[in-house]
Formats: C-alpha cells, structure tokens, sequence
C-alpha cells in the first residue's frame, strides 16, 4: 500500500494528510486503493445523483467512507465477488444489458452472457471520473511538459521502427546526416490564420533531444520518403505533426532534410485471427448518425423524426449517435427562443424516442457520443467526459461514451470522435512530394495511395491520436477547445495487446461524406443527419465489416 497507488486512483493533486488517510483505511478495512476509489464513488457518482461534477475529495469525505466501511462491517454486507469463467479480469462488472448483450465493463474486459450475446467492451463507468477533470487549471510547465512528453515518446515509436543508431540535434552543425525528431510548428511572424508553406516550417524538438530549440526546415531537391503508404507520393505536415527527419544543419541557421521518415503504421491483428470464425461469434449491424440533427432556421429535429422510422424499419443490433444533440451554436438557441431546459428539450426530442425504439427492438443498444458544442453537456472540453447520466434517466440500454471514445463490440474495435478533425487537417496541410523508398504496401486493395482524403484520414492513425493539430487553428478553436494537458485521453489505438489500429475509425465531417478503407481499417464519414446521411455498418461473423453511407429520401 503506497501514497503513489492511492494517488493514481484519486489524482495527483490529493493533498498529503488525505492521503494518508486513505493509506489508513485501506489497511484497517482491507481495502486496496482502486476498491476505495470505486466506494467513494459509489456514494458520489451513483445513479441517482443530481450533481454533474465529481465533487472534491476532502475530510468530510474520509468521514463518508469510513462509515460506510464501518457499516458494511456491522451487517456483514462485504461479500465474496463470485468469480465466472466468462470474466475477465471482472472488477467493475455491470450487469447492465439485457438478453443479447452484457454489461460493459473496463478496458479490455468483456462479458458474455449467452450463446448469441454481443460482447461489449466500453470505457468504465469507474474511471469516468477522471474523464470528468476539471477545466481551465492548466499550467503552462503542465502544457510544456505534455507537449514534450509527445516528442519523445514519438521518437521511441521511431527508434523501434527504423533502429537508428541515435538521434541529433537540429540546431548543431554537423557534417554527416543524423536522425531528429520533432514537431512541426509555424514561424512566430506568420499572421494568424496563415496556412502553411515551405517557408515558413520550423522543427521543434523537446528538452531531452534538443533543448526544446526551434529551426527554420528545409528539404533537399532530392528528397526521398521512406516507409510511406505505397502510391501516396509525398507526404503531409501541418502544425503539430511529429516527424522524423534525415539531414544535417549545415551551419546555415536551418535542418536541411533530405529523408523524410514516415511515422510508423498503428499494429493490425494477425489474419489468423481475423479469419477465425469465433472471432466475431455473432454477426451485428450498426445504424451511425451525427448531429447536428436539426436545421439552422428550426428546431423541429426534421431530419431526426424521418431517422426515427429508418431504426424501427431496419432495427439494428447498435445505434450510435454522435453530437451535437442540443446544438449551442444554433443560431435560435444562441437568441434564447426555447421556453424549456437543454435537458427536457433533450428528453422530449432523444430520449422519449431513443426508449421507445429499444423497447421496440428487445436486445438492441444505443451509444451516444457527445459534442463541445452540446448544450446537456457539464464538460465543453476535448478531451470531453460522457453526458451524466440525467440524459439518459438512467436507462442502461443507453450507453454514455466519452468524446472521443474506444470501445469494441463483438471483439470489432471501434473508435469514434465528434470533432470534426478532417475539416481543420485539410485546412492546415502542406504537402510535400518527394521519390517513395521501403514504401509499405497496404493490405486493402482499395488503399492505393493515390486517394488525398484516405491520406488526411491517415494521419489520424499514423500520429496516434485523435487531434493531431496543434496549436487548433484560431477560427476553429471554438470547434475544439482542446486541452492540451489532458491530451493522453487523445491517443488513438492503446488497448490491453499494445498499439492496434481500430477496425472502424468514424470521423464525422461537413466535407463529403465517404467510406474509406485504409490497411485493416475501414474510415468512415457518415457527415450530418441535417444534411440527410447517416451510415449502416454490417458486421459477418469472422469479422467481415461492410459499411455503406445512405441518403435518405427527401420528404
């Protein structure tokens, strides 16, 4: 029992005497600090709270704990967790589905409870606390650190994929080629809202390979791009990409690249695996829709009411819905023409609808994936926690997913954003064309390389995370309000067996809606049910994924 296990489930930020008090507890009581972290949760964040923030940890919350422990003591009520086979690692179980599906359960731990149950593996309601951290406390040595942090990590993705011997800096003059790693960034002079061009790039590299120095970049006329997507041609920077780069400073005050490295590709699952037929052990359909979900001249939900009969028609195993749901942009609700709450106008308009198809469809489940810009919301941050569960009312057939979310159904690994990060990467990227080496073949035949918007969708997957941009691009920031210290929430492909790319990658966007596939993804851009599309994914057994984006019938 140590004060670094008990900070890692309460935050950092605890203070020490608390601390301490929690070592006490979990000694006296038998506790081990993640079971006291889930019993002061239980007491805060159960269902049946009103309150949408996790409240502070303080001495009134000892006072809470311990007689809840010490009540659990006086009638015995602390029993044996009964073990099952289909667990694993089953802490923080929920039973919470019925008939076709389980509950879900925390990262990389799945249930099934019959024979054609759906095994469904979402966030833990347990962690949901720390998704739920609180905004606008960042510290600029926090941001630094972070900002750092990426460097380096990235340049030990590099060192795992290439072994170099070592890495240089771009600031010191050398005779011979060496390997930096770095991010790139724009000249200070440039104006705001200014896109990027040859002239204007500048390497950043962190503390450790570096000294956190800034150089001017420069590319050789013969520049080569190694380990790049077979057919692509060149490759794309933006501000906050990290690169690796081959060349030497010459002296001349700028890194002279004349080898680009391309980031390597996220770890696919082995075939064998794909191709076994207990692999997906029941076949699934998807219905995806993204907000908005109303024009901008009403609030009657058009599009949404003709949605509604498409479900009950179709009756998919999963309804995704993705943000915004109660729109703070939309120009009535900026005037203040509503005679209701966000929330009852969410009820009337989701909710009440959402219960009646499920009810419909015995088995069916319906996951909801929120926006910065929605209204029922207590977290317009990105990362962004999952609505409370007042959105809901508490209905456990609607799953609440942070933004962005992982989460694997049937062992097919999903993940999903409402950001729309295509639209500010197309705003913001340069591309550089260069002779391709040790290109890597891709392993879909519809992945030739040559289709520019697969190649933004790329480097979602190749920079690991879900906003690789950085800084956000000032009109923009209002789409994102990122939070840079929090940007570990951001990374794309972590789960349980390392670094693996999402069988479906769903990024709903205002540019034209695609399904796209890229090596052993399948990338999808459903764009807005206001606009009339929404996506249907059919999932075979053995995994076999076939995502289609419809146009409905205009009324």
């Amino acid at each position: 029992m140590s004060a670094k296990e008990i900070r890692k489930q309460f935050g950092d930020d605890l203070d020490g005497k608390l601390v301490e008090e929690c070592v006490s507890m979990c000694k006296i009581y038998q506790q081990t600090p993640e079971d006291l972290f889930y019993k002061w949760e239980s007491i805060h964040l159960n269902l049946s709270s009103r309150s949408e923030i996790r409240p502070p940890f303080t001495t009134d919350s000892v006072a809470s704990l311990k007689a809840s422990l010490n009540r659990g003591l006086a009638t015995g009520s602390k029993k044996a967790q009964p073990k099952t086979k289909a667990m694993r690692g089953g802490r923080n179980l929920n039973p919470a589905f019925a008939t076709r599906y389980s509950g879900a359960t925390s990262r990389g731990t799945t249930v099934k409870t019959e024979p054609d149950a759906m095994m469904v593996d979402i966030p833990s309601r347990a962690s949901a606390a720390r998704r739920a951290y609180r905004y606008m406390y960042e510290k600029v040595s926090e941001r630094s650190e972070v900002l750092d942090e990426q460097i380096d990590e990235f340049a030990e993705l590099i060192r795992e994929h290439y072994k170099p011997s070592g890495f240089g800096d771009p600031a010191a003059s050398t005779d011979e080629d060496v390997i930096v790693v770095g991010r790139i960034v724009q000249e200070a002079e440039a104006e705001p809202g200014t896109k990027l061009t040859e002239s204007s790039l500048i390497l950043e590299t962190s503390r450790m390979l570096g000294s956190g120095a800034r150089v001017p970049l420069r590319f050789s006329p013969s520049l080569q791009i190694r380990g790049g997507a077979l057919g692509a041609g060149g490759i794309s920077f933006f501000p906050g990409a990290l690169v690796a780069l081959k060349g030497k400073n010459g002296g001349g005050g700028s890194f002279s690249a004349s080898e680009i490295l391309a980031p390597p590709p996220l770890r696919t699952r082995p075939a064998k695996l794909l191709s076994d037929p207990g692999f997906s052990e029941s076949p699934f359909s998807m219905c995806i829709a993204s907000g908005p979900y109303t024009s901008d001249s009403d609030l009657s939900f058009k599009p949404w009411r003709a949605f509604l009969p498409i479900l009950k028609s179709k009756k998919p195993t999963v309804v995704l819905l993705i943000g915004p749901f109660i729109d703070a942009s939309h120009p009535l609700l900026k005037m203040g023409a509503i005679d209701t709450t966000p929330l009852k106008l969410f009820h009337a308009q989701f909710t009440k609808p959402l219960r009646s198809y499920l009810d419909s469809s015995p088995g069916s489940l319906a996951i909801l994936v929120p926006s910065v810009r929605d209204l029922v919301s207590f977290h317009a941050v990105y990362p962004q926690s999952e609505f409370s569960s007042e959105v809901s009312n508490g209905d456990s057939r609607i799953q609440l997913l942070p933004n962005p979310a992982q989460f694997s159904i049937n062992n097919i690994k999903f993940a999903v954003t409402s950001v729309d990060v295509l639209f500010h990467l197309r705003k913001e990227e340069l591309l550089k064309r260069g002779e391709e080496i040790d290109s890597i073949v891709p392993s879909s035949p519809e992945d030739t390389g040559t289709d520019s918007m697969a190649n933004t969708c790329r480097h979602v997957l190749q920079q690991r995370s879900f906003y690789p941009l950085f800084p956000v691009p000032q009109e923009l920031a209002h789409e994102v309000n990122l939070d840079v210290t929090h940007s570990q929430l951001l990374r794309l492909g972590e789960s349980d067996d390392g670094n693996v790319a999402p069988d479906v990658l769903i990024i709903p966007s205002r540019l034209k809606h695609f399904s796209k596939s890229l090596d052993a993804t399948s990338t999808l851009n459903p764009s807005f049910l206001s606009k009339g599309t929404y996506a249907v994914l059919q999932v075979g057994s053995g995994g076999n994924i076939k995502p289609e984006v419809i146009k409905m019938e205009s009324s």
